[in-house]
């Protein structure tokens, strides 16, 4: 069960808390694992990796959707993480950012080198800026609740919502605040954190790799960019390709096989349908590649 943090005890998670009490298996059946694939960039072959990352950690295929796991098409998943599906209800859970790389140079946490990875080292004016800032959460991977009632709050809030400089992120970060508990970091390795907070960092023990940083792509990978010539760097892009190129894990050599094997009896789909119903419509609009 992920603990009750607050902003001051924030980077002791980072650095202490261990994955011993998610380690369970999951006790429900109504989960999925989800990501999102727009455009006609090369984003499609991290999308396949993933995919056949997730067949590899035997994952376990569900129909009937009450918990979900969203994930980036730049991430991939070498152990099972299965067992997050039996986070208690009612919060939304996921690693918490950094604010050190220069993408967040526009926030007032960069400028004045603030960091919740690391919140003891730089306090937070509270006399000038005010409260501190809320937890924030790194929204390539996240676990959450699916809900139709809770689609239409965010579709009414996305209407009347200013865009900002990480979009959904932000906009995630904003309408789950309450609710919202974080993970430790070895479910959405975000790969800066091995140069900006390596002593937060147990690489042995990361089940989830995000590749957002940037020349880390696997796919377009070069290792000129900054950072891309550190050796944990190519190991874990090394890793990424002997997923990638697992022929057994490809989708028709891997149906069929004992990993794929579902009871029938367990498979009901008819709440999904009826989910669909529900829902009405649906309507699809065109978007531009991904970063």
């Amino acid at each position: 069960m992920a603990p009750q943090i607050t902003p001051t005890s924030a980077g002791a998670l980072a650095a202490k808390t261990t994955t011993a009490t998610l380690a369970k298996q999951p006790s429900i059946s109504k989960c999925a694992y989800v990501t999102f694939l727009a455009g006609n960039g090369d984003y499609v072959k991290g999308v396949v990796g993933l995919a056949k990352g997730l067949r590899k950690a035997k994952t376990r295929q569900f129909v009937e959707y009450s918990r979900m796991i969203y994930l980036d098409g730049d991430i991939q998943v070498f152990e099972n993480i299965d067992h997050l599906f039996d986070l208690p209800d009612g919060h939304f859970y996921a690693v918490m950012d950094c604010f050190c790389e220069k993408t967040w140079s526009h926030t007032p946490q960069h400028k004045i080198g603030y960091c919740q990875q690391r919140p003891d080292e730089v306090d937070w004016p509270v006399e000038k800026l005010g409260p501190k800032p809320a937890l924030y959460f790194n929204a390539g991977m996240f676990v959450y609740e699916p809900s139709l009632t809770i689609y239409d709050q965010l579709m009414k809030k996305l209407k009347v919502t200013p865009p900002t400089p990480f979009a959904e992120q932000d906009f995630l970060n904003m309408f789950f605040r309450d609710v919202y508990r974080p993970i430790p970091n070895v479910y959405n390795l975000v790969l800066a954190m091995l140069w900006r907070h390596p002593e937060n960092v147990q690489l042995e023990k990361v089940k989830v790799v995000h590749y957002c940083a940037a020349g880390s792509k696997p796919w377009r990978y070069t290792g000129k960019e900054e950072n891309m010539e550190r050796e944990d760097i190519k190991m874990l892009v090394k890793k990424w390709w002997e997923i990638y190129e697992d022929e057994s894990l490809d989708y028709g050599n891997w149906v069929g096989s004992e990993a794929a094997v579902v009871d029938p009896e367990a498979v009901n789909v008819q709440p999904f349908l009826a989910a669909l119903s529900e829902a009405g419509v649906v309507h699809y609009v065109t978007a531009p590649s991904a970063a």
